[in-house]
């Protein structure tokens, strides 16, 4: 069983979080959701999922988790602003632990100047942003670079839960 931080603020992605999470649950995987304040209600850009913060950033250890998950959305780049945020997700990459982003949740990774070289897909409207940090892009539903799993909308969820419950495995 995996320890999944999951980061995350208002106007996620709804189905980026809850069909993800679902599965990583189902897999016997815990997730904990780290925002900016905990138990803050945060809400998703379509309003179909309101998920309470389990644990505020400033009181959240990369080292105690497993995995790092980024939905999508708008969340991604309201986060990028908080360099808390950037230096946390920084951590799983230079260790190379498993890190899932989904549509805009590579923002955060461009922010953390972790994907040089690393082969990335993302949401249409971040693709040469991703070409400008350095990264390798590919149009697929979903890319493996060794640590990272990443994919493009939400018609990509069932290959991306797969691909990240195998790094899990």
């Amino acid at each position: 069983m995996s320890k999944i931080a999951c980061v995350m603020t208002d106007m996620f992605e709804d189905s980026e979080y809850t069909s993800p999470a679902k599965e990583f649950e189902s897999g016997g995987h815990e997730v904990m959701v780290i925002g900016p304040e905990k138990g803050k209600e945060v809400t998703g850009k379509n309003e179909d999922a309101k998920v309470t913060v389990d644990l505020a950033i400033e009181d959240a250890k990369p080292e105690d988790y497993d995995a790092l998950f980024i939905p999508g959305g708008f969340s991604p780049d309201i986060l990028r602003a908080d360099d808390r945020f950037v230096h946390f997700a920084k951590h799983f990459m230079d260790e190379n632990k498993p890190v899932f982003a989904i549509c805009h949740g590579p923002q955060l990774l461009i922010t953390a100047d972790v994907l040089k070289d690393r082969y990335v897909t993302g949401f249409k409207s971040i693709q040469m942003d991703l070409k400008h940090a350095g990264a390798n892009f590919k149009d697929e539903e979903v890319v493996v670079c060794h640590n990272l799993v990443t994919s493009r909308t939400p018609d990509d969820l069932p290959a991306f839960n797969r691909e990240s419950l195998k790094q899990l495995s």
